[in-house]
């Protein structure tokens, strides 16, 4: 069975952030046996004063391929793991959305992108999870992290929004490295540029950070280059941190 799970508004300022709770989910699947998790996607919403959010106003999301007879236990003890490690004062949002039901995804992807660009209410989300049948659930203070939740499952299912959490080093700053070498290793699915351009398994880009942040293109794990200066010997060099954070 595949599965989507996204959580959202589960921490503070000085607590462990979400995208940190997300992967103690995955590392305690895995450690039940329960079945295989991806990794996770970090999905920005809508920054606005009327909405609630720690720093940045970001939801987490990966996908779970689980036996079909764990279903009710990991919604179970996804509730019950969002009560007890969620930091006090957080509006926890739990969702969790079985793919192998013949979903309306548009319906999902449209509500994420809602979510990014305007305030959406609670009851918008549960009339849409109640509507297609998917588990969301609050988990503590006024629950408004279930809007981000849902919010985060829909910008998933785009394949084309989000950045993956945690960071991918092949060198240190200013050292080049093969496309061929950059896919190696299996975490990287492909090298393209900003306008979408796949570069070529013989082309070398240039390290413009020791760590490359990986973006969500395509349904497809991607790093992220640009041209370089015209005096340089290599075309491509990756995106910066905050370079990737505009996309």
């Amino acid at each position: 069975m595949k599965l989507l799970i996204a959580i959202d508004d589960t921490d503070s300022l000085e607590s462990r952030g979400t995208g940190q709770l997300a992967q103690i989910m995955i590392e305690k699947i895995g450690q039940m046996r329960w079945g295989i998790c991806s990794r996770i996607t970090r999905h920005q919403l809508f920054v606005h004063e009327d909405i609630p959010y720690t720093s940045h106003n970001s939801a987490m999301c990966f996908e779970a391929e689980i036996d079909k007879h764990r279903y009710e236990a990991l919604i179970d003890f996804g509730m019950r793991f969002l009560e007890t490690e969620s930091e006090k004062g957080s509006d926890p949002g739990l969702c969790v959305v079985n793919m192998d039901n013949g979903l309306k995804t548009d319906v999902l992807t449209t509500f994420g992108r809602r979510a990014k660009i305007e305030v959406v209410e609670k009851s918008a989300a549960y009339a849409i999870a109640n509507d297609l049948g998917i588990h969301l659930s609050e988990h503590g203070g006024d629950g408004q992290g279930i809007v981000g939740a849902l919010a985060g499952v829909g910008l998933r299912l785009t394949g084309n929004d989000g950045r993956f959490r945690g960071w991918l080093c092949y060198g240190k700053t200013g050292e080049t490295i093969s496309v061929k070498d950059l896919l190696a290793d299996g975490l990287v699915d492909m090298v393209q540029s900003k306008e979408g351009d796949i570069i070529s398994s013989e082309s070398s880009v240039l390290l413009s950070e020791e760590k490359i942040k990986t973006v969500l293109q395509d349904h497809r794990q991607v790093v992220l280059v640009r041209n370089t200066t015209p005096a340089c010997s290599v075309k491509w060099q990756t995106l910066t941190k905050n370079q990737v954070k505009q996309i």
